[in-house]
């Protein structure tokens, strides 16, 4: 889709759960101090303001998941013009119901 509002690729906390077990690369780009209060233990903390930076050798996807879902879709973005082939994780951890380290249960 070409334009000024490209759709953002997205895929529910369930459906992030099936990639996890296939070993997908998944970046929460949350905070440093929101990621040590719980996140999802395959999980690279990029934060959003750091997320520019990012470099990875690889073609395969990679999940950005946030606290609800905005900053995500950011950092989506970004790496998508970056030529990463990057999916949101629509409602973040609001959403996510699987197994946490850290913080929360």
């Amino acid at each position: 889709m070409f334009g000024l509002f490209q759709r953002t690729a997205t895929i529910s906390t369930n459906e992030l759960m099936e990639k996890l077990e296939k070993s997908s690369i998944l970046l929460d780009v949350r905070t440093t101090e929101e990621y040590q209060r719980g996140h999802i233990s395959t999980a690279k903390n990029v934060p959003l303001n750091k997320i520019s930076n990012y470099k990875y050798k690889h073609s395969s996807e990679i999940y950005v998941i946030c606290q609800s879902g905005m900053r995500s879709k950011q950092a989506t973005n970004i790496l998508k013009k970056k030529g990463y082939q990057a999916i949101n994780v629509r409602g973040g951890m609001n959403r996510w119901t699987g197994p946490v380290k850290g913080g929360r249960n």
